[in-house]
C-alpha cells in the first residue's frame, strides 16, 4: 500500500479515530487504526469493540492496500510535521514509512488479519438535525453514573418517538430529561436504546466537525447503533437491561417556584462552594420572599455566604444541594434566566431554563441533602 494525503486532512480524521481507542487495552491490535487505500480515498477505522468509528479523506493513491498502525504514536508524530503532503508507504513486514518534506520516519504496524470487522450500517430509520442531538447529549451528559457496577446508568435513554427526541440520563441522586419535537413519520410507535456515556462524547466531536444545519443518520440492530454524518460512521454497542422508568420520577406538581439570573446564580454558588466539604459539596439554599440566600461553612476552614434577589413571594424554606450538580445544570443552559420549582425541603427539587416560549423541554431533577 502507498499513497499521499495532506497532512492537516490526515490529522483531522486521525484525531477522531484515536478518540474511540482505549489508552490501556490487552488486545495490541485494537490499539492500531486500520487504513484502507483505494481509488481516490483513504479509509480509518478503529476500535475498542464496545465502539467503532469509519471515517475517510481524499487521497493520492499509487497502490490500493491496508495495514494497521499504533495511531496515538501515528497521530502525536503526524501533528508536529510542517504543513504539506505526507507519503506513506507499507512494505510486506508491515513495517510503514513516512515522509514529508526532510522528513522521514518509519513505525512497526500488524497485519489486518487480525483487525476485527465492524458491522455495516443498516438502513437509517431517522435523520437527526445534528445540532439539537449535541445540545440534548451536553443537557444530559454530566448526569450520568460512574458506577460501573450500574451499566444500566452508564449511558442515557435515547427515545425516538414520531414527534419528538427524548434523552434521560440519572445516577439515582438527579436526573436530567430533554425532549426536542421533531417529525419522524417513519418511526411508528417509539423506538428506544440505551446509549453509553464514551459514544455521547464521540457524537459531540463529530457534531464539532460539522455545519450547523447538518442531519446525523440513525439505525440501530440488535446489538448496535449507528450514526452517520458527513462520511464518517460512529457505532456502538447498546447498553443492556432495564433503565428506570424516568415518568414516575418526574415530579407532578410543585406548590412554589423561583425565578434567578442563571449567570448570577452559578457565579454565587461557585464561590460559596469553596468553603463546602469536599466530599459532599453540600450547600444550604434559603429561599425568602424576594431573595434567596446561598451558605455553606467548614468548622476548619471558614464560611461563605450570599443572597441574590428573586422572584418569589412563598414562604421561607432552607433546602441542602449538591452544589456540583447545581452547577453543571447552570453550564449546561443557554437561556438566561432559569427557575428553581420546589414543594418542601425533604422533596426533590426541580430546575429548568426559564423561557416565556420554550422551544423544547428541559427538565432536571435534583434529590436534597441533609445538612
Amino acid at each position: 500500500m502507498e499513497f499521499s494525503v495532506n497532512k492537516s486532512d490526515f490529522v483531522r480524521e486521525l484525531s477522531l479515530s484515536q478518540g474511540v481507542v482505549e489508552k490501556k487495552t490487552t488486545i495490541p491490535i485494537l490499539s492500531n487504526v486500520l487504513i484502507e487505500a483505494e481509488g481516490d480515498r483513504i479509509q480509518l477505522t478503529a476500535t475498542d469493540l464496545e465502539l467503532g468509528i469509519r471515517c475517510s479523506c481524499a487521497a493520492k493513491v499509487k497502490k490500493a492496500g491496508t495495514g494497521t498502525i499504533p495511531v496515538r504514536k501515528l497521530l502525536d508524530y503526524v501533528r508536529l510535521l510542517p504543513e504539506g503532503e505526507l507519503h506513506i508507504k507499507f512494505a510486506e513486514n508491515q513495517w510503514a514509512s513516512l515522509t514529508c518534506g526532510r522528513s522521514k520516519t518509519r513505525i512497526a504496524g500488524m497485519s489486518r488479519e487480525s483487525f476485527p470487522e465492524l458491522p455495516e450500517m443498516p438502513e437509517s430509520l431517522v435523520d437527526i438535525p445534528v445540532k439539537a442531538l449535541a445540545s440534548m447529549i451536553s443537557k444530559t451528559i454530566f448526569a450520568i453514573s460512574s458506577e460501573e457496577s450500574r451499566f444500566t446508568l452508564n449511558g442515557a435513554l435515547m427515545v425516538v418517538k414520531n414527534d419528538a427526541l427524548v434523552m434521560v440520563s440519572t445516577d439515582s441522586h438527579r436526573l436530567s430529561m430533554v425532549e426536542y419535537p421533531m417529525e419522524f413519520p417513519g418511526i411508528g410507535n417509539s423506538y428506544r436504546a440505551l446509549l453509553p456515556k464514551k459514544a455521547m462524547g464521540e457524537i459531540l466531536k463529530l457534531a464539532a466537525e460539522s455545519p450547523a444545519d447538518a442531519t446525523m443518520k440513525f439505525s440501530g440492530d440488535d446489538n448496535h447503533l449507528f450514526f452517520e454524518l458527513g462520511g464518517r460512521m460512529l457505532l456502538s454497542r447498546k447498553l443492556t437491561g432495564n433503565f428506570p422508568e424516568y415518568e414516575r420520577v418526574l415530579p407532578k406538581e410543585h406548590p412554589y417556584s423561583i425565578k434567578l439570573h442563571k449567570e448570577d446564580l452559578r457565579a454565587s454558588i461557585e464561590r460559596v462552594s469553596q468553603f463546602a466539604d469536599e466530599r459532599s459539596r453540600a450547600i444550604r439554599m434559603q429561599a425568602v420572599a424576594g431573595e434567596v440566600r446561598i451558605h455553606s461553612s467548614l468548622s476548619d476552614t471558614g464560611e461563605s455566604e450570599e443572597s441574590l434577589p428573586a422572584e418569589y413571594d412563598g414562604p421561607t424554606v432552607e433546602i441542602g444541594f449538591n452544589a456540583q450538580y447545581l452547577l453543571e445544570f447552570l453550564k449546561a443552559v443557554a437561556e438566561p434566566d432559569v427557575a428553581f420549582h420546589f414543594k418542601d425541603a425533604g422533596s426533590a427539587g426541580e430546575m429548568r431554563p426559564a423561557a416565556d416560549e420554550p422551544t423544547y423541554t428541559y427538565r432536571y431533577i435534583v434529590m436534597p441533602m441533609r445538612i
